[in-house]
């Protein structure tokens, strides 16, 4: 998911600010579609892939400074953060549509552009869910790397 929260699109074409909190939102949505996509078809998802990506997260922001207590406050928000996005991110029971509030209440950003940026956003998630869709869930989140944006 890391390496999907780096993707040059973000921040070439997008414009986002590359900040940790941008990365980690990214993460978060990236993550929460592979969920969404594992509930869609019934599978069980590892529960030590969730605490392999929070354990990382932690270690991020002890590398980045910041003590035991602060740690510990950031990481109760960034699980909230992380479980509302992934209960809002798609607005239909029969398709994936992204949930636009959502978007733009974790990238005010695209709220002030015109919504030309909004809609490359919208549309690299959408195309990103088509993409996991038809990988094999044993190796989705190994495989969803390899999605491109065209």
């Amino acid at each position: 998911m890391l390496y999907l929260s780096r993707n040059i699109f973000f921040y070439s074409k997008i414009k986002l600010q590359d900040t940790f909190e941008t990365r980690v939102y990214l993460i978060f949505f990236h993550f929460s579609i592979i969920l969404m996509i594992f509930k869609n078809k019934k599978i069980n998802f590892s529960q030590q892939n969730y605490d392999d990506l929070f354990h990382c997260i932690e270690n991020d922001l002890r590398e980045l400074g910041f003590g035991d207590v602060s740690v510990n406050k950031k990481m109760k928000n960034m699980n909230k953060i992380f479980y509302d996005i992934l209960l809002k991110i798609n607005k239909s029971n029969d398709d994936f549509i992204i949930n636009k509030d959502l978007i733009l209440k974790y990238f005010e950003y695209l709220r002030e552009s015109n919504f030309d940026k909004y809609d490359l956003f919208a549309e690299y998630f959408t195309k990103f869910y088509h993409f996991c869709f038809e990988l094999n869930p044993k190796t989705m989140i190994k495989d969803a790397i390899n999605f491109k944006v065209t």
